[in-house]
């Protein structure tokens, strides 16, 4: 059974935060980062020389490269380091580098699985690093650390071209389609963690986990990844000519199922210190501006059918209220720390500010300004439409074969 240590955040001293992070596009919490560990000591007996090393180094260079990388870190960012520097790529691959040979110490029967104390910082909780020994405990810190870079690097994808090759602040096609199969494969590491990983850890350190591991902020994270991806397809529907408004309006539907699915999952936990706080608001956020355009690609189509204009009309009063409700929701995010800005507006954004506005007022201006309260009630009910887009599936990867030889010497304990 694992045991667990957690430290409070007392002085700040191990936990630094910047006070601002700039533009983003995709919300990314601060990322856990890992804190160095000792093989020898607890696994000499049990493994060789050359394994215990091996292991070392994987994780040596992840401490090591996620510290520079994390917009928190434990100690000053440094441009270059003996491993080679630290991208976001360069992380991932760490990662999955280290993943099959630390499968190895969560194998059936291994009785090595407690030996080790992995200690990881957190972002999201008021508990500054929780310790635990049992290894399942490292492969969750892990999935969710290649799930959070790969929304980093889906928010980097995303950001507008500032080079000055006319692009601007236009974000090439190309960059749009990749992001998507980025937020479908971050969705898949943090569903596979939920569903696999979880599991396999005693209910009472579940219990015991940090908010960051908790499988509601997991979920949430889960369809935020989703709930994006549809944005991508819905900005890209909205840019072209072909697709038509019901196209249009079933995109901007699912996005509110996604939002407010996330919402539901996060927003009883108590998520804190900077990070949890934001997390919450970019969620809230986004749930708001997700009814706003799907209250007026509804409305449209209200106005075409054979709908009454009064439905039509208070469809369309209905996305005039939340996109003021997204206005504020927005400042509210970027406002709170770490301090955040949008980008230049484009895609879904760029329409519910041009068009809304314009639109709507041109249609309710001769109508009686009802309160929000009314507005909201008269609201026809959205379009139910099935889900789209879902996680990739993924799966771990197979043991590191320098295991094979430690089987046959009967480390692993057999039924």
């Amino acid at each position: 059974m694992g045991c667990l240590l957690s430290t409070p955040d007392v002085a700040g001293e191990t936990r630094r935060r910047p006070k601002n992070i700039g533009e983003i596009v995709v919300f990314v919490p601060g990322l856990r980062i890992p804190m160095p560990l000792d093989f020898a000591l607890p696994l000499g007996d049990g493994l060789s020389k050359s394994l215990i090393e091996r292991l070392s180094a994987l994780r040596t260079r992840i401490v090591v490269m996620a510290g520079q990388e994390a917009p928190v870190t434990t100690k000053p960012r440094r441009t270059a380091t003996q491993h080679g520097g630290s991208t976001l790529a360069d992380l991932q691959q760490a990662l999955e580098d280290y993943l099959p040979v630390l499968l190895g110490l969560v194998a059936n029967g291994n009785h090595l699985k407690h030996n080790l104390q992995f200690r990881w910082i957190n972002q999201e909780d008021k508990v500054e690093e929780t310790t635990m020994s049992d290894s399942w405990y490292e492969v969750l810190s892990v999935l969710h650390l290649m799930a959070v870079l790969s929304l980093s690097q889906a928010n980097l994808l995303l950001l507008p071209n500032t080079s000055a090759d006319a692009y601007h602040s236009k974000v090439l096609e190309e960059r749009k389609r990749a992001s998507i199969d980025i937020f479908l494969k971050a969705a898949g590491y943090l569903d596979f963690a939920v569903q696999q990983v979880l599991p396999q850890l005693p209910l009472e350190l579940r219990n015991d986990l940090p908010l960051d591991l908790k499988e509601g902020v997991l979920k949430a994270l889960c369809l935020q990844a989703l709930g994006q991806g549809v944005e991508i397809q819905l900005g890209m529907a909205i840019d072209s000519v072909k697709a038509t408004l019901a196209v249009k309006r079933r995109l901007a539907c699912e996005m509110v199922k996604y939002w407010h699915q996330a919402q539901e999952y996060i927003m009883d936990l108590p998520l804190a210190n900077g990070w949890g706080e934001k997390h919450k608001l970019f969620v809230q956020w986004k749930h708001v501006e997700a009814k706003a355009v799907a209250y007026y690609l509804h409305g449209l189509i209200l106005e075409e059918g054979n709908t009454s204009a009064e439905i039509a009309t208070a469809a369309l009063q209905a996305a005039e209220e939340y996109l003021k409700e997204s206005k504020k929701a927005c400042e509210s995010f970027h406002t709170a720390p770490p301090l955040s800005r949008n980008p230049a507006l484009w895609g879904a954004g760029k329409y519910l500010a041009e068009r809304i506005p314009k639109d709507i007022s041109s249609k309710t201006i001769n109508l009686d300004r009802k309160k929000h309260e009314m507005i909201m009630q008269l609201a026809p009910a959205l379009p139910d439409f099935a889900l789209s887009l879902k996680p990739d599936e993924y799966q771990l990867p197979s043991m590191d074969h320098s295991w094979n030889d430690l089987q046959a010497q009967n480390l692993f304990l057999t039924k």
